[in-house]
Formats: C-alpha cells, structure tokens, sequence
C-alpha cells in the first residue's frame, strides 16, 4: 500500500474524530430521534464526507514536508538546486500555472507535487533520483508532477474522496441504527442510540474506509496515464518519459511519505491499494501515443 494509504487514513481519522465529536454534541441523537432521518443524515453525511477530504487537502503540503523532510529552496545554493527551480519554473508557465514551491529531500529515487491549489503546489525531487537520472530524464520527471498540478489531480482525488466519505458516513449509520435497533429490541425507554450504534458506527467507518480506498486508489491508477502524456507534452517528445520510466523500474523506488496522496512516480504493483500501474504499462501507453 503506498501513497494513497495515508491520505485515505487521514480521511478515515478525521470523520472518526468528527463523528464522535458529532456524537458528544447529540447530533446523533437528533437523527434518530423519531427512527432514522434519512434525509438529515444525508445532509450530516455531505458535511462529514467532504469535510475529511479537504481538511487532508489543506494540511497535504505541510503534512508532507513534515513526514519527508523536504527542504525548501527558497535561494539556489548550488547549480543543481537553480537548475531544478529553473526547470520547474519552465514547466510550470508552459503549463500556465503558478510557481511551485520546489524542495529536495533525502532518499532513492522518487518525486512527487502536493498541494490544495494549482497556483501555490510543491514539486520535491529526491536526492537519489538526482543521483541515478540523467538530467533528461529529471526533467521528464519534474514534468510528470507539474501535470499533476496542471490537471487538478489533489482537487479532483479530494473531489472523489469526499464522495467515497459521504457513502461511507451515510451507509455505516444506517447500518449502526439497524444493528443498535435489534440489540434494543423491546427495549422500551427512548434514550437514544446506544452502545451497538456507536461501536457498529465506528468499526463500519474504518472498515468501509478502506474499502473506499480501493476505489479511490483505481482512479489514481488512471490519473498516471494523464501525468505521463502531460510529461511528454511539456517536454515536446516523449522519450525522455519513457526513458525515465525505464530507468525507475531498474532501480529500487523509495516508498513516498504516504501523505503525498498519490503524487508520487514510483511505480505501483498492481495490488488493491497500489496508486500507480505498472511501469511496463506505463511505458506502452506512452509508446503507442501520438506525441
């Protein structure tokens, strides 16, 4: 399971939070006041759903400095470092977006864009893909992330999150009312739901949530197709993609802090939870574009 767990783990963390937040304020109560209110619960299920999500949006770029020691470049020390803020920026108008910020960090191969907005994302490059890429092949890899950005991927994954969370929310309470009401059954005093309703709520929460990662993990699969053309067009040919893929595939690829939300260009292993295709697809799909 790589990039995509944390992200889907944070969504799963944050609606358990709210969720018994929720439940400390009696909002539970005030859905099961007269049985279930399908129609409030919907509403409940919306906010709690999308809200997950963009909270995990909103902290992405400072999670995954955190969680990968990125370091900034805020002036070049190097001519490696202003010729990786040079080639960002290159892509980064051609693309017609805003600046990233760039960063660095230590580890093998790998990269990866993270950020709520188009115009204020992160581009961080490993120290070991600085190390075992020709400058080429950096510069399709920086290319691959910048099409990250440029197509909206953190919005739209956010987007498909919250959809996933607000099934989960609304599905895991229906099936806590019902498990809640047969435990309860002939009980006659109305106190509200009980014990069976927030335990089953819960448990449901963390198992569906993992189950929604799986499909929002198929859609990251998908988004790679799109990063690795849009590489190819900012670079004019779509060699250098290829080549860099190659290159990723021979050597080992660094596991990303999973709080890049499926940024990454590591190639996956076509598990479940993998957000990225196989790299041997990857590369056909490339070959047998028109770029």
């Amino acid at each position: 399971m790589k990039r995509i767990f944390l992200f889907a783990l944070t969504n799963i963390a944050v609606v358990v939070v709210l969720g018994i937040v929720a439940s400390l304020l009696g909002v539970n109560r005030f859905l099961t006041a007269n049985g279930l209110n399908l129609g409030a619960l919907l509403g409940y299920a919306l906010i709690m759903g999308f809200g997950g999500a963009i909270i995990s949006l909103l902290i992405s770029k400072p999670m995954a400095k955190w969680t990968s020691g990125v370091k900034v470049i805020d002036q070049p020390a190097n001519a490696d470092e202003a010729w990786i803020v040079d080639t960002v920026r290159k892509f980064a108008d051609k693309a017609g977006i805003g600046m990233p910020e760039v960063g660095i960090f230590e580890g093998d191969p790998n990269a990866f864009a993270t950020g709520a907005f188009r115009d204020s994302a992160l581009v961080a490059v490993s120290t070991g893909l600085l190390q075992n890429m020709t400058h080429e092949e950096i510069e399709a890899v920086i290319g691959h992330e910048v099409a990250h950005i440029a197509n909206g991927d953190m919005v739209t994954m956010t987007l498909i999150q919250g959809v996933m969370n607000t099934f989960v929310v609304f599905i895991s309470r229906v099936v806590g009312y019902a498990v809640d009401s047969f435990l309860r059954k002939g009980d006659s005093e109305n106190t509200g739901p009980g014990i069976g309703y927030y335990v089953t709520t819960i448990v449901m929460d963390i198992v569906l949530g993992f189950a929604a990662a799986i499909i929002v993990a198929w859609f990251s699969r998908h988004r790679e197709f799109r990063a690795d053309a849009g590489a190819a067009q900012l670079m004019g040919r779509k060699q250098p993609m290829i080549n860099a893929l190659a290159r990723l595939g021979g050597v080992h690829t660094a596991e990303l802090p999973k709080s890049m939300a499926a940024m990454g260009i590591a190639g996956g292993i076509g598990q479940l939870f993998s957000t990225h295709p196989p790299i041997e697809a990857r590369i056909a799909a490339l070959q047998n574009s028109p770029t």
